[in-house]
């Protein structure tokens, strides 16, 4: 397993989290070994408050220091701030006019070896029955400015724990997070090529159609509605139950 760095203030807080976690989560994590040396993008599906949490579980678990990305609004708070800055959660530059500039900090912790976990989504999906819905661009623009893998990660559990948009926790009895980690993105047909929206919307479409696809092997069913567009979101539309 590569040696990473985990910074103080992160250590601490797996310190804290880890055995909570254990206590009342079981683990289904398949995939390990697709996890690339170096820096790159994991991008997993999103469907829960908890899923930082649990995505984290898993990554420490795999020796990989969990690196988010966080408003930088937030970066400035006087203790919520400091806490980020601490754990070296990678800002986003919102107020710039660029998508790319607003990513700056991420591309770079990339270059730099670090791994950096982007939510395709954006948010916690509104699909009725968990699917993932349409994607942004963040992730791949990462991936296709650094030149390192986009690897995505499906997890399907944390939604029993706490459904999206709901504040009722079900601990018990424990429930079991399963994660599984699929093959780095293709995106070598896209190197070297100007970043139009078409192209950044070609590839976001893969990423989801692979956390679709490994969902799907998961729950052993297929959707049936189409995929939410994550641009014409409305209202939460997430009442169906398991």
């Amino acid at each position: 397993m590569e040696r990473r760095h985990f910074p103080r203030t992160l250590r601490l807080i797996v310190l804290f989290l880890r055995p909570l976690l254990m206590l009342v989560t079981k683990r289904d994590w398949q995939g390990q070994e697709r996890l690339p040396s170096g820096g790159y993008v994991l991008a997993p599906n999103h469907i829960s408050h908890l899923d930082p949490f649990l995505i984290s579980h898993f990554m420490v678990d795999q020796g990989i220091p969990p690196r988010f990305l966080a408003k930088d609004t937030l970066m400035s708070l006087p203790v919520a701030g400091r806490i980020l800055r601490g754990a070296e959660q990678i800002p986003v530059y919102r107020s710039t006019s660029g998508a790319a500039e607003s990513l700056r900090a991420a591309i770079a912790a990339v270059e730099e070896g670090s791994v950096v976990t982007i939510y395709p989504e954006g948010t916690i999906t509104r699909d009725p029955a968990a699917w993932p819905m349409t994607g942004r661009t963040g992730a791949v623009r990462v991936a296709l400015a650094t030149g390192r893998p986009l690897v995505p990660v499906m997890q399907w559990g944390p939604q029993d724990v706490l459904w999206p948009y709901s504040k009722k926790l079900r601990l018990f009895p424990r429930k079991t997070i399963h994660v599984r980690v699929g093959e780095p993105i293709d995106l070598s047909d896209l190197d070297g090529r100007e970043l139009t929206e078409e192209l950044l919307d070609t590839a976001t479409n893969r990423l989801m159609d692979a956390l679709t696809a490994m969902m799907s092997q998961v729950r052993g069913e297929l959707p049936t509605t189409p995929r939410i567009d994550v641009h014409t979101l409305g209202r939460p539309r997430t009442n169906y139950r398991p």
